[in-house]
């Protein structure tokens, strides 16, 4: 007989009867503040029993007290680590809601529509969280990327919306396709779809080719979704033409995805391929650090800026993960640690980042940077925070993304081998190559002119909405205190090393 546990599924549960609510709400009104407000309320509601399942052994009325809540046959897993990205998806669906409903009231776009694929995209990122088999992976992997599609495209009436919306649908399909390839390939060879029993069943099949090219694929696909170089060419033109709120969102939760799905299937499923999928991530994350941030350098378009920016980020991110797997150091706890680490920092920092450009695009009308020339002189305080997450994502002290680039090099040093200093080496390069592109923004705003075309008294009168700038607000306050306090982050990171537990480390 099939038991629930409900407490556990509560999260989803929330988040799901959200998804329906705002449906009907959006059908039977015209006040579509109203399905915003409702998607604001069911992701805030859906946090609390994430923090009720986070520190169950502690309360009483909880049911169990066990680390890992397993169901369906151990398809769907409830953990630290599950908990943790679950949490970081709600943020960045809450962040995102707050940045939409301050930008689609600006001008005419369908705003009932919009909300309800944005919290379906949410859901799946969550339901992404827990999969511990292809098939809930793939279908939840697809929840968050089949909205997003249509989101990419929202400004229906601008061509770099509409060719923002068929780049990233086209590299989604090919992705999909070579996953699902890779995954049949797999399920062939082992006859099962379930991650614990591929990594038992891949050790006797290690040695066939057809196994090598089944996992180099899966890797391939998820490399598409974490927009990771040489699968990177959709990444400038989505961010740059879709709509900045849907940019902020596929910023953290599509590329929080593929993570999830990378981290998830290499260390639970792949364990017996790391000889495999450990170099090829290894110069993934490499590659990912220098093309995006070299070319990141030429940018003029803060939005396409930030989309190389993301490239550059996902290769720090990768860079721990990939360097242990490939040394075959075996110790997999600080790399993994560091990676969902970095991944978290990330998130507050990227959205506050795509928050604070949001602002001044509807001040200056422009996301050009020679339009945000001498912003700091009628928009101090929007500046400051420009420089909060800026600097931040460059690694500066004592802002959160100091400990970001800490943890990551720790763990790269901390592999002990070539592999490590290596790709250590890269990252050391790319920080400082990083810092100029930043500055770069940052000399803009503070020491460049106001530009001829800029009304100031129009641009100081222009009043920020409040959702927009509680979002930034939130993400302010994330940033000083990851940075003031990194043990906060160091412990989120340890927390979700319970999916390591599954493997005996």
């Amino acid at each position: 007989m099939l038991t629930l546990d409900y407490h556990a599924l509560l999260p989803e549960l929330i988040v799901a009867g959200t998804v329906l609510v705002t449906l009907v709400v959006d059908i039977v009104t015209r006040r579509k503040h109203l399905v915003a407000i409702i998607g604001v309320l069911g992701l805030f509601a859906a946090a609390v029993p994430i923090l009720t399942l986070s520190f169950c052994g502690s309360l009483d009325f909880c049911s169990s007290t066990e680390a890992s809540r397993v169901m369906f046959g151990g398809a769907y897993v409830i953990d630290g680590y599950a908990l943790v990205l679950k949490g970081v998806f709600i943020f960045a669906g809450f962040v995102a809601l707050l940045l939409s409903i301050g930008y689609l009231e600006s001008d005419r776009y369908y705003e009932g529509e919009y909300y309800f694929l944005l919290v379906a995209s949410v859901l799946g990122g969550m339901a992404m969280a827990s999969s511990r088999d292809f098939v809930s992976m793939i279908v939840a992997l697809e929840l968050v990327s089949g909205p997003a599609f249509m989101l990419a495209g929202w400004r229906k009436g601008d061509a770099r919306s509409n060719e923002a919306s068929l780049k990233f649908f086209i590299t989604g399909v090919i992705a999909l396709a070579l996953t699902l390839f890779g995954v049949s390939l797999l399920y062939g060879l082992t006859g099962t779809q379930q991650f614990d029993q591929i990594a038992v069943l891949s050790e006797t099949v290690a040695d066939v080719p057809l196994f090598t090219l089944a996992v180099i694929f899966i890797v391939l696909g998820f490399g598409f979704k974490v927009s990771a170089v040489p699968f990177h060419f959709w990444t400038p033109d989505t961010y740059q033409g879709a709509p900045p709120p849907v940019t902020a969102w596929l910023s953290v939760g599509s590329k929080g995805a593929g993570f999830v799905a990378l981290l998830t299937v290499c260390y639970l499923a792949l364990p017996a391929a790391t000889d495999v999928w450990g170099p090829l991530i290894w110069i993934v994350a490499a590659l990912s650090m220098t093309v995006g941030n070299v070319v990141a350098l030429k940018q003029t378009n803060v939005m396409r800026l930030l989309g190389y920016s993301s490239i550059a980020q996902a290769g720090f991110m990768l860079a721990p993960f990939g360097a242990v797997a490939a040394s075959g150091a075996g110790d997999l706890a600080r790399p993994f640690q560091a990676t969902i680490t970095y991944f978290v920092i990330y998130a507050v920092m990227n959205l506050g980042a795509f928050g604070t450009a949001i602002i001044i695009g509807q001040r200056v009308g422009s996301y050009e940077l020679e339009d945000w020339g001498g912003l700091s002189k009628y928009a101090t305080g929007v500046a400051l925070s420009l420089a909060v997450f800026f600097m931040s994502l460059a690694g500066v002290p004592p802002l959160a993304g100091w400990f970001a680039k800490f943890a990551m090099f720790r763990a790269t040093i901390g592999v002990g081998n070539w592999w490590g200093y290596s790709i250590a080496i890269v990252a050391a390069v790319n920080a400082v190559i990083a810092f100029v592109y930043y500055a770069k923004v940052m000399k803009s705003a503070f020491f460049d002119d106001v530009p001829e075309g800029i009304d100031v008294d129009v641009a100081m009168s222009d009043a920020i909405p409040a959702p927009i700038g509680l979002a930034v607000g939130l993400a302010v306050v994330g940033v000083f205190l990851f940075g003031v306090l990194p043990g906060l982050a160091a412990n989120v990171g340890n927390f979700s090393t319970d999916l390591l537990g599954t493997l005996g480390l």
